[in-house]
C-alpha cells in the first residue's frame, strides 16, 4: 500500500507498506481486513541516517514531558481503518519532532497480534527511532506505537503519547519485537488500553523514566506477555490493576512509583481487586510456567483490594528494599482459585522472596494454592498466614537478622529459622498442626513448585497472513 505524505509549500511521496501487528487485551478481539490508507502531513521525517539525532535523551526521570514540550516541526495524519501514520516495514528510519494524528478503527487478531490500525508501526526486522514526537490516536485498536517480530525495533524518547479509543495501548510489542523507551509521558483513557502492552508471542520492552497513566476499565498500566522493565518512572492507574503478569512472562521495576486503584471489574471471574495480578488465562496468548515479578526499591501504592493477586499460575515474587503501602481494605498477598483454568487446579503457586523488605498484612493460602515466604538481609514481616485455619501448604523460612511478627493466629506447614525469629505477640503460629514455642528454632522444607510449558515470553502468534 502506499501513503501520501503532503506539506504546505511542497508534496513528498513515501512509498509506506501496512503490515499489521496490534497488541490488544483479549477481550478486545472480532476480526477485521485492513484497509487502503491515506498519510497526509505537514511535512516528511523519513532519514535513513540520524542515529545520533535519534539517541535517548540525557536526564530520563526528570519533569513530567507535556505535549507543549515539544517543538512540532511537522505532522503525519492517517485516518484509514487498518492504516498506519508511520511504517517501518524492514527498513531502518527515523522520525524527530513529529506530530502523528491517528483515526480508523480495526478488530480481531490483525490487530490484537500484528499490528493493524497503529500509529507508528515497525514490522519484518525493521527498526524506528523516534524522538521528540507527539502521537494522538482516537479509534478501536488504534494504538500508538508498536514493534512486531523478531529481529525489529523501536526506540522512542523523550515523546508524549495519547490514546482515546478502547482497546489502544501506548507501547506495543508482539511476535518477539523489541521496545526501548525513555522518559515518555503517555496517558491512555480508553478500556483495555495499558500504557505498556504485549500480546502473543512477546518480546522485550525496556522503559526508563517518564509518567505512565491510565483510566479505563481493564487498563493496567503495564500489560505483560513479554519481559518488560521499567525504570526511575512514575506509573498509576485509576480504574485497573497497576500491573498485570500473564504466564511465562515477566515485570522488573527499578526505583519505580507506582499508584494503582483497581475500582472496576473488567470481568467477573475474579471476586477481588488489587494492585499487582499475576495469572494464566489459558488464552493461548501465554506460555505456561513461572512468571516473575521484581521490585527493587521504588515504592507501591494500593488504594484499594488486596495488594497481590495470584491465580492459575506459579511465580516468582521479589521484593527489594520497596515501600510499600496497602490503603485498601483487602490482604497483603491472596494465592487462589478464581475463573480462569480448571476447578481444582487453577490455584496460585508462590515462591516470595523478600529482601530487605517490610511487609505488613495478611496473606491467605486456599486449598488448592501454596506458599514459599523467604524472609532474607534484614527483612521485617508484621502480619499473619491463614489465620483462619489450614488450607493450603505454606513454607516460612527466615533468614537470621530477618524477623515475623504475628498480628493473628497463623497456620503454616513448614518453618526453617533461628530461635529469634519469631515474634508470636500473644498469638499462636500452628506448623503442621502442631503449636510452636517461641524461642525456638525450627527446620522444614520447601515446597516444590510445579510447572508446565515453554519458551519465554508468550505464546507464539499463528502465522502471519500474506498479503492480497
Amino acid at each position: 500500500m502506499k501513503a501520501k505524505v503532503s506539506k504546505t509549500y511542497l508534496v513528498f511521496i513515501a512509498v509506506l507498506t501496512a503490515i499489521a501487528t496490534t497488541v490488544a487485551l483479549t477481550s478486545c478481539r472480532k476480526g477485521d481486513e485492513s484497509s487502503p490508507q491515506t498519510t497526509t502531513a505537514a511535512a516528511s521525517a523519513a532519514t535513513q541516517d540520524e542515529s545520533a539525532e535519534n539517541s535517548l535523551p540525557e536526564g530520563s526521570g526528570s519533569a513530567k514531558l507535556t505535549e507543549s514540550d515539544i517543538t512540532i516541526n511537522e505532522t503525519i495524519e492517517n485516518t484509514e481503518d487498518g492504516g498506519h501514520a508511520i511504517l517501518a516495514d524492514g527498513d531502518a528510519l527515523n522520525y524527530a519532532h513529529v506530530r502523528v494524528n491517528k483515526t480508523g478503527e480495526a478488530d480481531g487478531d490483525e490487530a490484537d497480534f500484528y499490528g493493524e490500525n497503529a500509529a507508528v508501526f515497525a514490522t519484518d526486522g525493521g527498526s524506528l527511532s523516534l524522538k521528540d514526537m507527539v502521537v494522538k490516536t482516537d479509534g478501536t485498536h488504534a494504538n500508538a506505537v508498536f514493534s512486531y517480530g523478531e529481529g525489529t525495533t523501536v526506540n522512542i524518547s523523550n515523546s508524549y503519547i495519547e490514546t482515546s479509543g478502547n482497546c489502544s495501548g501506548g507501547l506495543m510489542t508482539t511476535g518477539g519485537g523489541t521496545m526501548n523507551a525513555e522518559n515518555l509521558t503517555i496517558t491512555t483513557s480508553g478500556n483495555s488500553s495499558a500504557a505498556i502492552r504485549s500480546d502473543r508471542g512477546g518480546g522485550t520492552v525496556n522503559v526508563t523514566g517518564g509518567d505512565y497513566t491510565t483510566s479505563g476499565t481493564g487498563s493496567p498500566v503495564i500489560y505483560s506477555t513479554a519481559d518488560i522493565t521499567v525504570s526511575d518512572a512514575t506509573m498509576t492507574s485509576t480504574a485497573s490493576q497497576g500491573v498485570v503478569v500473564e504466564g511465562k512472562n515477566s515485570v522488573t521495576l527499578n526505583n519505580v512509583n507506582l499508584t494503582a486503584d483497581n475500582n472496576k471489574k473488567n470481568s467477573d471471574k475474579s471476586d477481588w481487586y488489587q494492585a499487582v495480578m499475576i495469572y494464566q488465562s489459558m488464552s493461548g496468548d501465554a506460555a505456561e510456567g513461572v512468571s516473575r515479578f521484581a521490585m527493587n526499591g521504588g515504592t507501591l501504592t494500593n488504594q484499594n483490594g488486596d495488594m497481590f493477586f495470584v491465580n492459575n499460575t506459579a511465580t516468582e515474587i521479589t521484593l527489594n528494599n520497596a515501600q510499600i503501602t496497602n490503603n485498601g481494605d483487602g490482604v497483603f498477598l491472596r494465592a487462589a482459585a478464581a475463573g480462569w483454568g480448571s476447578e481444582g487446579s487453577n490455584g496460585g503457586q508462590v515462591t516470595l522472596n523478600a529482601v530487605n523488605q517490610t511487609i505488613n498484612g495478611v496473606m491467605l493460602v486456599d486449598s488448592v494454592s501454596h506458599l514459599n515466604l523467604y524472609l532474607s538481609g534484614n527483612a521485617s514481616f508484621t502480619g499473619a498466614i491463614n489465620s483462619g485455619g489450614q488450607d493450603g501448604e505454606v513454607y516460612v523460612e527466615i533468614e537470621d537478622g530477618s524477623t515475623w511478627t504475628l498480628t493473628a493466629d497463623s497456620y503454616i506447614t513448614g518453618m526453617t529459622c533461628g530461635a529469634n525469629a519469631v515474634n508470636l505477640n500473644g498469638h499462636k503460629l500452628f506448623i503442621d498442626g502442631t503449636s510452636y514455642t517461641e524461642g525456638s528454632a525450627s527446620f522444614g522444607n520447601p515446597i516444590e513448585v510445579q510447572s508446565t510449558g515453554s519458551g519465554h515470553g508468550g505464546g507464539n502468534p499463528p502465522a502471519k497472513p500474506e498479503d492480497d
